[in-house]
């Protein structure tokens, strides 16, 4: 079936859907140039330096350029393999990448170092959010580097995710495996994209695949970036992702599907990875600070059938977190064990190792639990009071309202609550801000609520994520005039959400009183001046909070909080977003509109 779309390209009927297509940027345009295709073997001597400040190499690594591997269909992608120099047959480390295994704006401009994190600590071998061949292959591993169907100069059209790219994962691992240069071993290792992937990988069960290690990889393309809180957002994937990838056919439109498919539907339920019927053995690596990949990380560790599963939930960006030594070696046990049978304890290891934010002190702590959530907890409401802008532990019995410019950019533009903290406290996971809400005009909201608290003496608390870079970051934040906005980059203050109120229908199964699921399949318009109900989620973080200190909530029109609108190359999908806004919103509370923010808090 072909039809005339604003992509020009026809449509393509998969599983009942018709996926939308839109020319490939061409391999020319890329910055470095992708290198011709040339299936060749390149030696890298021990004690060379390949990148400027990088570690001398270890070993003698080779590189076997452009492995071509037949997928099912007989489309031909390529791969490059790292291994060590006379090492004949080894478990394999697949990377299965959208970002070009050589070239690219990706692999020249946003290595690991581009954070501050040491450049000596790595070889500049590794590729975009990769594993690092210096490290890898100097303990028995080879590294298979794949560019993805439709990337670079592999053959046919690229996908985002679903069931085409699970078939192709799974052809590539199966052909890996029955090579005489891998032992038929083969696990997966690497961020974000390179993570999402490995779900999709483990719910199409090959055969050979022996672990999976997805480093901060989301497990919902519609709730976690394109329409997260069901509010449209494509410039992040268009601009961030999309616009940086280079081909030579064709890459799905995730953006034009949207625009047709707003809704949740089979086309995004594709895209959701059956986590529940995976058995391969699995560490999963999450952070509470990543604007995209926390909450369906967490999720998916959850949802993950597997009786073998780790979770270690950090406190930095998952970059500089992948490669550092110790991460490393940590990791190496379990795909040792795994991959290698060695018997070193490796089952002995805690669960659950997670951070637990103090943030605003130089130092967070770090505990163990046998599962996710990792402690008890007990749910405490937070009643909101507009009429002194208060949180309290008992309800308004009077009724009150705030209310703000629904459209106004301007950041003060909000409704804003403070709680002071009577005693050392401890949020574990998600929160629920259960509000009355209405609108003057219109016949829908888009809200937004950030959460933050201050110290004694009302400064805004802050905890930097890229370790490297946080002296220069708090000498910005040091000359930052007093009640102005922290500068925007890698900060985290505190948890935050967003909902389209016509999407306030809860999926009743999967919701808890603090975590609202929506479904995504129902909306329902609001009527001006008449309040309405909405249960708007904050994502999971563990904070602790301390006696004396402010909690603040805010709800806007627009993304909130104390920290400057980030733009969307910054990793923050919120730049600019268009809102269907219209008028002023009015927060309701006291009385029969009782508003209120749920937390989990760690029982004592």
């Amino acid at each position: 079936m072909t039809v005339t779309t604003n992509s020009n390209a026809p449509l393509l009927d998969i599983n009942g859907s018709d996926i939308l297509f839109k020319p490939a940027n061409p391999l020319n345009q890329a910055k470095p140039p992708i290198p011709p295709l040339e299936t060749r073997t390149v030696l890298y001597r021990k004690g060379s330096v390949n990148a400027k400040g990088a570690m001398r190499l270890p070993i003698d690594i080779e590189c076997l350029e452009d492995i071509p591997i037949e997928l099912r269909d007989g489309t031909v992608i390529y791969g490059d393999l790292w291994r060590r120099q006379g090492d004949t047959r080894t478990p394999v480390i697949l990377v299965y990448s959208p970002y070009s295994k050589r070239g690219g704006p990706f692999n020249a401009n946003y290595d690991v170092t581009s954070t501050g994190f040491p450049k000596d600590q790595v070889s500049g071998l590794q590729r975009f959010e990769s594993p690092d061949p210096a490290y890898w292959c100097r303990y028995g591993y080879a590294i298979c580097v794949v560019d993805e169907r439709g990337i670079g100069h592999s053959g046919g059209d690229m996908y985002f995710m679903g069931t085409q790219a699970g078939r192709d994962v799974h052809d590539t691992i199966e052909y890996i495996a029955s090579q005489d240069w891998c032992t038929g071993k083969v696990c997966m290792m690497g961020n974000s994209q390179l993570a999402m992937i490995q779900w999709a990988a483990a719910a199409a069960k090959p055969a050979h695949l022996a672990a999976i290690a997805p480093w901060e990889g989301l497990t919902d393309e519609y709730r976690d970036v394109v329409c997260r809180g069901g509010i449209p957002n494509g410039t992040f994937h268009d601009i961030d992702i999309v616009g940086f990838l280079y081909g030579q056919s064709r890459f799905e439109d995730v953006t034009g599907m949207l625009e047709q498919h707003p809704l949740v539907d089979d086309y995004w339920t594709d895209k959701i990875p059956d986590l529940e019927h995976v058995t391969v053995p699995a560490y999963v690596v999450a952070s509470w600070t990543h604007p995209i990949h926390t909450r369906s990380t967490l999720s998916g560790f959850k949802r993950l059938g597997s009786k073998d599963k780790w979770l270690r939930i950090h406190d930095t960006h998952e970059w500089g977190d992948l490669d550092t030594r110790e991460n490393c070696d940590d990791l190496r046990r379990f795909f040792d064990h795994y991959l290698k049978g060695i018997d070193n304890g490796w089952e002995q290891t805690p669960r659950v190792r997670y951070s637990r934010l103090d943030v605003g002190a130089k130092h967070n702590l770090f505990s163990t639990s046998d599962d996710y959530p990792c402690v008890r907890t007990e749910t405490m409401a937070l009643h909101l009071d507009a009429s002194n802008g208060t949180m309290n532990e008992q309800k308004a019995a009077l009724e009150s309202s705030a209310e703000y410019d629904a459209v106004s950019r301007d950041m003060s533009a909000v409704a804003r609550f403070e709680y002071r903290i009577p005693r050392d406290m401890e949020i574990h996971g998600p929160l629920n801000a259960r509000l009355w809400m209405s609108t003057d005009a219109g016949d829908d909201m888009d809200l937004f609520a950030q959460l933050y608290k201050k110290d004694a003496k009302g400064k805004v608390l802050y905890h930097v994520v890229f370790p490297g870079l946080e002296k220069k970051l708090r000498m910005m934040i040091a000359l930052t005039p007093k009640g102005k906005q922290l500068p925007g980059g890698p900060i985290y203050v505190g948890p935050n959400g967003r909902l389209r109120a016509s999407h306030r229908e809860l999926d009743t199964k999967r919701s808890t009183p603090t975590e609202p699921y929506m479904t995504y399949t129902n909306p329902q318009p609001v009527t001006p001046f008449v309040p309405v109900q909405i249960d708007l989620g904050l994502w999971p973080t563990d904070m602790l909070l301390h006696e004396g200190e402010t909690l603040v909530l805010e709800i806007g029109g627009h993304a909130c909080g104390p920290v400057a609108e980030a733009r969307a190359s910054d990793e923050a999908p919120d730049a600019q977003l268009p809102t269907v806004n219209q008028g002023r919103h009015t927060v309701h509370t006291g009385g029969v509109y009782d508003s209120v923010l749920l937390m989990p808090i760690v029982k004592p």
